[in-house]
């Protein structure tokens, strides 16, 4: 069991290691957007926009996980407990990671959808200085 619970800590924090670098990303393009041209910032936001825009099902996917498991009964669980029902106690075990990780999905999108707003404000900016 041990390996599991090590397997599922090392797949969580590889996708929050994720997460994290493309914050920084985010911060990098952040600092940036005043020195670069209008041109480099409408490629950028175009190119947040097109990676958006290709996550959509994969956010739908992972939202409807996270439906799911909010459904999920809970004197159900504790029934299982107290019947000691183990191979559902594994299978609700196996949905939590299940959870966790499109947790982390939506989670990723969201800094992404957020790089498309900064970068729109950023744009903006820059229209409203122009005239």
């Amino acid at each position: 069991m041990s390996q599991k619970i090590d397997n599922l800590r090392t797949n969580l924090q590889t996708k929050l290691n994720k997460i994290s670098s493309q914050l920084n990303t985010v911060k990098t393009h952040l600092e940036a957007a005043p020195k670069e041209a209008e041109t480099v910032i409408g490629s950028k936001l175009d190119a947040a926009k097109v990676k958006i825009e290709a996550k959509k099902q994969e956010i739908a996917n992972a939202k409807t996980k996270l439906a799911e498991r909010v459904e999920a009964k809970k004197t159900e669980i504790e029934d299982w407990k107290a019947k000691r029902e183990h191979k559902k106690l594994v299978a609700r075990a196996d949905r939590a990671e299940d959870y966790a990780a499109a947790a982390i999905v939506i989670a990723l999108a969201a800094v992404e959808e957020a790089e498309v707003a900064i970068l729109e404000a950023v744009a903006a900016r820059i229209d409203a200085e122009a005239e």
